[in-house]
């Protein structure tokens, strides 16, 4: 473990840099003011000097010409690269004013003048056994963080791409609160003419939620290849999720869910929503809105779900919106009001893509974070045979 030790008295350097050597600490770096204890931290490379020394922890002299060990602190504080190494400052005056400010500023303990070797050498390994802490927490937060990230760019690559086929055309848009999110869509495209699609919301925010979001998607994607009824696909979901053993009796995970069968060669949309937000049907020129509402409770809460679908007639110029309710806090009232300020605001936009993608980033009103999840399809013409 390395030690810097700052002090503008040379004297009072050697004897504390002997005793620390004599007590088996063999890196000992010395320093006589705050500045060159700066230079050894953030190292010269513009310089083409020394590069940055690694140090465990700073003994630091209080009473110094122009920078005192109080403002030799804060200067420790404001640079993020510094500011965890422990400071145990040395001094020989007995304010205690003085010694309450120094810790304010950052400083982790004190020694007073003359060093008590037992005394010292104490504090020393108490910091230094909360500094080797400290690092075992960072690098395991790192290591979580490297986790998450890639868990993050696993989940996103799950998500389809856009579709523009002969009678139809999907667009996504999505962002998550945080690395991780519960919010999925899906979709299976059988033909030019007909698609599967889903946007689901697994309750909660985190791992957990996502975890729950991962898993839904695996079976949306194994039930939409062997089934193109909206009920049977809900009805899989919710069978897979009851399935489910939590360690925890009490807490039960469900998502709220929105399955859409679109036939164009029909000319129809046939809906389960699983206590989603409603569907929306807005009619060419968006002179009409049509809800798809719920039809059935949450996939993952009942063992027997009474599923019911609503169909609902297409034409060319049609435009569908299936969302998650990370979209309606961005508007005031309830949840009626919400869904109008929606619908409003989704006719404004059109098509202007830039406008609908304004929609993932602007402030919640309730300023807690959610998952925003958007899917378009545009209806651009039915079969003759409908």
């Amino acid at each position: 473990m390395s030690i810097l030790v700052v002090d503008d008295n040379p004297m009072n350097v050697m004897v504390v840099e002997e005793m620390l050597k004599r007590s088996g600490y063999e890196e000992v770096e010395c320093a006589q003011s705050a500045e060159e204890m700066l230079r050894i931290l953030r190292g010269t490379p513009e310089e083409g000097g020394a590069p940055p020394r690694s140090i465990d922890l700073i003994l630091l002299d209080l009473m110094m010409p122009a920078v005192d060990g109080i403002e030799a602190c804060r200067m420790l504080q404001s640079d993020e690269r510094l500011r965890d190494i422990p400071v145990i400052i040395v001094t020989a005056i007995g304010d205690s004013r003085k010694l309450a400010e120094a810790l304010d500023a950052g400083a982790n303990d004190y020694v007073t003048k003359p060093i008590n070797k037992i005394e010292l050498l104490a504090r020393i390994r108490s910091a230094l056994r909360l500094k080797r802490e400290l690092d075992w927490h960072k690098e395991r937060d790192l290591r979580l963080r490297e986790e998450l990230n890639l868990a993050r760019q696993v989940q996103e690559a799950v998500f389809p791409a856009g579709v523009d086929e002969e009678a139809y055309r999907i667009r996504s848009y999505f962002r998550a609160s945080e690395e991780l999110a519960g919010d999925l869509y899906a979709w299976h495209v059988l033909d030019s003419h007909r698609v599967m699609i889903a946007v689901m919301d697994a309750m909660g925010h985190g791992i957990s939620s996502s975890l729950i979001s991962m898993f839904t998607a695996s079976v949306l994607k194994e039930a939409m290849h062997a089934q193109i009824r909206p009920e049977r696909i809900v009805g899989e979901a919710n069978r897979r999720l009851m399935q489910l053993r939590y360690g925890n009796e009490l807490v039960q995970y469900y998502s709220t869910g929105i399955c859409a069968w679109i036939d164009l060669r029909e000319g129809t949309v046939e809906c389960v929503n699983a206590g989603h937000p409603p569907g929306l049907v807005v009619r060419r020129g968006g002179r009409r809105v049509e809800r798809l509402g719920a039809t059935c409770p949450p996939v993952g809460v009942f063992e027997n779900l009474a599923i019911r679908s609503e169909k609902v007639r297409l034409e060319p110029g049609d435009t569908i919106y299936l969302y998650t309710d990370g979209l309606m806090d961005l508007f005031p009232g309830d949840a009626e009001e919400k869904t109008n300020a929606l619908i409003e605001r989704l006719a404004r936009s059109g098509e202007d893509e830039e406008a609908l993608e304004e929609l993932l980033v602007l402030g919640s009103l309730d300023k807690r974070p959610d998952d925003r999840c958007l899917v378009r399809v545009d209806v651009k013409g039915v079969a003759e045979t409908a």
